[in-house]
């Protein structure tokens, strides 16, 4: 089978504060700088765990140009969109073209009782006017909208341009859609990867977990496609207790997810912006346990 053109680990990458409150870019970039030397395929922004909502307009586009400006063509960026409205989302999608995104990903808007004919069209409407590949984030578990199976395919049928899905779901939802599709899409899985092989082995080209474990990610991904499971199912194990503590919701991912990857990049205190899940000691010592055996990202 031909290797789809998109593929591997892109960790979503967090939105890191400064003590003022703003966006830090020079956290940001160590950020960046941390994933591309730690080994991932690619990198994505402005998606839930970057606390698209917590953004300003201004703020999302900011944190993609700074994303492709560190980048600097090295692995390819995938920007999520998340604008609430049509010229919104085609504004944004241009911008991470003209910026050097490789492809966007575009998130419902938040209007629970839109029909699927509805989401179809608003989708097709920003695909295009898109000069780049579009992807959709199917996530209703943690967005509270999607499409079913059949509505993704007519989707592609109808706009082409829709070639990658971020299909957030237990590997038997991930399977499905991939023997429904029949390949018509690079699916990626988000989830944190907890289901990381099981979802590689069912027809996904690759996965967007945080970055706190994306170096492991990589490895395994790596492993699995040079064709050595045994290995690559001893290392995934030795994370799998650590992505389950960290993935129990977003918000819990945003509290000790966000302190791993600080830690690991060698960052300072994180700073959150509110309202935000508080670190509980409890929580801070389940993640010391799973975690110990982590050293500096990228080294």
């Amino acid at each position: 089978m031909t290797q789809p053109r998109f593929h591997g680990i892109y960790p979503m990458l967090y939105a890191l504060f400064g003590a003022d409150g703003g966006l830090d870019r020079g956290a940001h970039q160590a950020q960046v700088e941390a994933c591309v030397a730690a080994g991932v395929h690619g990198l994505a922004v402005g998606g839930l765990a970057s606390e698209c909502n917590k953004l300003t307009v201004g703020e999302r586009r900011d944190l993609a140009a700074w994303t492709l400006e560190a980048v600097a063509g090295r692995v390819p960026v995938s920007v999520t969109v998340s604008d609430n409205t049509i010229g919104g989302q085609i504004e944004a999608v241009r911008h991470a073209a003209d910026a050097g995104a490789a492809w966007a990903v575009l998130q419902p808007p938040p209007v629970k009782s839109a029909s699927e004919a509805a989401l179809i069209e608003f989708f097709g409407a920003v695909a295009d006017a898109a000069p780049i590949p579009i992807g959709i984030q199917n996530a209703p578990e943690y967005i509270g909208i999607g499409l079913s199976n059949a509505g993704l395919i007519e989707l592609n049928r109808r706009h082409p341009n829709v070639a990658v899905l971020k299909a957030e779901g237990p590997v038997m939802t991930i399977a499905r859609l991939a023997e429904d599709a029949g390949g018509a899409f690079a699916m990626f899985n988000g989830r944190n990867g907890i289901e990381l092989l099981d979802s590689l082995r069912n027809g996904c080209a690759g996965m967007i977990p945080g970055v706190e474990t994306c170096d492991v990610q990589s490895r395994i991904y790596d492993l699995h496609r040079a064709g050595d499971d045994a290995a690559a199912d001893a290392a995934f194990r030795e994370i799998l207790p650590l992505l389950h503590f960290l993935m129990s919701t977003v918000d819990h991912l945003l509290c000790y997810g966000k302190r791993l990857a600080a830690r690991r990049i060698g960052l300072g205190a994180v700073h959150d912006r509110g309202p935000a899940t508080a670190p509980h000691p409890a929580g801070l010592r389940t993640l010391e346990h799973w975690s110990s055996g982590l050293g500096r990202l990228g080294t």
